[in-house]
């Protein structure tokens, strides 16, 4: 018998919610105590910590509903919030079940959280992955597996035995499925944004942070399936493009606002976990074919120098291939890669004449009137000029 259109609704709302619910759950119960390893955006080798049989926890803030009360003594208010609240995380006692803290360099304040994170919870054992800036440099792929390797090493320890590549294939595995899953997400949201939105494509990638990859999976297959059948209306809103949210998450309810009168048909959000942009090879060094797609089967990021991915020609084949005809450049407050794209690519923009609406956020936003004003006002222009 035809599931019928109110059951499909059903269905989805319950999948939503309970991505939802996840995304802000921070805390890590005593029952997850080391099995759980953290890290700092924006990309985490998370297939090695998986064949470890440990969870990957991606750190992504406490968002607009954290207080920063404690935090403030141990880092500047004038750093972003994201550095700021995960900080807090850390000393309100929400992440004391980690078993692992790793940050990269990606920025002055992130390189620095593996300090902060040592000096206030040592027996974490904080550490720097060290990713390379210049990718295009013959010896990048080596500096990447050398140390994915000593990361393969430093959870080997934690469990008490080696990590096989038989194991790191298996991971590769479910990994690639999660990719090929995330690819068709976006595609139809691209194709027919009034059937999936921005938020909804959000709460279901952004699950995948808070438990093991099969699951994930498994939610995303019944939510695709779902999604085909569900019965939509047809809306008259621009397609605009959305970058700007690659490491600290705007809020949800600014993502809304956008959404109201606009469709978002792409975006750089969550990019760390869509960072790998082809199935990574799953013969030969697993850790070798790790290290290699991140050079090159990867996404374009500000926190990543790579010639061959020029800002300009990214936004362009974001724009063409999503059919947008404007596009949405933001930054998070304090942000310096964010804010250093913001303005080149602003520049080329007034310099190619397509439209576009520069916005500014921090995850800790609640008032979103100013914004809503903003960004109507930018959609009218878009259809009635």
């Amino acid at each position: 018998m035809a599931i019928t259109a109110s059951e499909i609704e059903t269905s989805l709302t319950g999948i939503l919610a309970r991505c939802h619910e996840l995304s802000l759950r921070q805390h890590i119960g005593e029952d997850e105590a080391d099995k759980v390893i953290g890290y700092f955006p924006v990309y985490f080798p998370e297939e090695i910590v998986h064949a470890a049989g440990l969870r990957p926890h991606a750190l992504y803030g406490g968002g607009n509903r954290v207080e920063v009360r404690y935090a403030d003594a141990r880092i500047g208010s004038f750093v972003c919030s994201i550095c700021r609240s995960t900080t807090e995380l850390g000393l309100n006692g929400s992440l004391n079940g980690l078993g692992g803290f790793f940050a990269q360099p990606i920025c002055d304040a992130a390189k620095h959280m593996a300090g902060i994170w040592g000096r206030n919870f040592p027996q974490q054992d904080p550490q720097i992955l060290a990713l390379p800036q210049n990718v295009n440099s013959a010896a990048s792929v080596r500096y990447v597996y050398d140390e994915y390797q000593r990361l393969r090493e430093i959870l080997a320890q934690k469990i008490g035995h080696a990590i096989t590549d038989d194991a790191l294939r298996a991971s590769l595995r479910v990994y690639n499925e999660n990719r090929r899953l995330q690819r068709a997400l976006y595609a139809l949201k691209r194709e027919d944004p009034a059937r999936l939105s921005t938020v909804e494509a959000y709460l279901l990638i952004r699950a995948g942070t808070r438990f093991r990859r099969e699951e994930h999976n498994e939610l995303l297959r019944n939510a695709l399936e779902l999604l085909a059948a569900r019965h939509i209306r047809p809306m008259d809103k621009p397609r605009v493009v959305f970058l700007g949210g690659f490491c600290e998450q705007p809020p949800l309810e600014m993502i809304e606002t956008i959404e109201d009168v606009c469709f978002v048909v792409d975006d750089d959000l969550l990019i760390g976990q869509r960072w790998i942009t082809e199935d990574v090879p799953e013969d030969g060094d697993p850790v070798w074919a790790l290290a290699e797609s991140y050079i090159q089967r990867s996404a374009a990021s500000p926190v990543q120098f790579d010639a061959r991915k020029r800002k300009e020609d990214v936004l362009m084949t974001m724009m063409r291939e999503a059919r947008a005809e404007a596009a949405i450049i933001s930054a998070a407050k304090f942000c310096e890669p964010g804010l250093d794209d913001q303005l080149a690519l602003s520049r080329w923009l007034d310099q190619e004449k397509i439209p576009y609406l520069v916005l500014e956020f921090e995850e800790k936003m609640t008032s979103f009137e100013q914004m809503a004003m903003q960004v109507e006002t930018f959609a009218e222009s878009l259809l009635f000029v």
